[in-house]
């Protein structure tokens, strides 16, 4: 399992999107630069970019990607230093924890974002991956790095 790195504007922009369309399921992508050859390095997600729940049903519980979305993601970022690492959702009036339809609907490697939203704030945030044998989630370390000091011209 790979710990997470995300910015604080990506996260921010997260909590707007679950706010904006609460009381339903909000989705997305996660956009990172590409992981490092060390396993023990954390996955850095340098931006976020909603997605529509396309879900036939009760969206607030539910979200789907349609897959030709997901390509479209992978394509804008094909030949660059980017890549879909992930999924961000939220879980509205709910724990930010992985739900079964969740579970059975997510795929290995990828990070999951689950963010709990209530019609006044964003209250928690975790992280996730697949475990491919045991098909369980697995929590993983979650960093939020402050946005960057505007004297220093460093990046994520």
């Amino acid at each position: 399992m790979r710990d997470l790195r995300l910015g604080a504007g990506s996260l921010e922009r997260i909590r707007r999107h679950a706010r904006d369309v609460y009381p339903d399921e909000c989705c997305g992508f996660l956009i990172a630069k590409p992981d490092p050859g060390d396993p023990s390095e954390p996955r850095t997600v340098v931006s976020v970019e909603p997605a529509a729940n396309e879900f036939e049903g009760e969206r607030r519980r539910r979200f789907v990607i349609a897959p030709r979305e997901l390509r479209d993601a992978e394509r804008r970022h094909d030949g660059t230093d980017r890549m879909v690492a992930g999924f961000y959702h939220s879980h509205p009036d709910h724990p930010a924890r992985p739900s079964q339809f969740d579970q059975d609907h997510a795929w290995p490697w990828y990070t999951y974002l689950v963010l709990s939203v209530t019609a006044d704030a964003t209250p928690a945030l975790g992280a996730f991956e697949l475990d491919e044998p045991t098909r369980q989630f697995r929590e993983v370390r979650l960093e939020v790095v402050p946005p960057p000091d505007p004297r220093v011209t460093e990046s994520l």
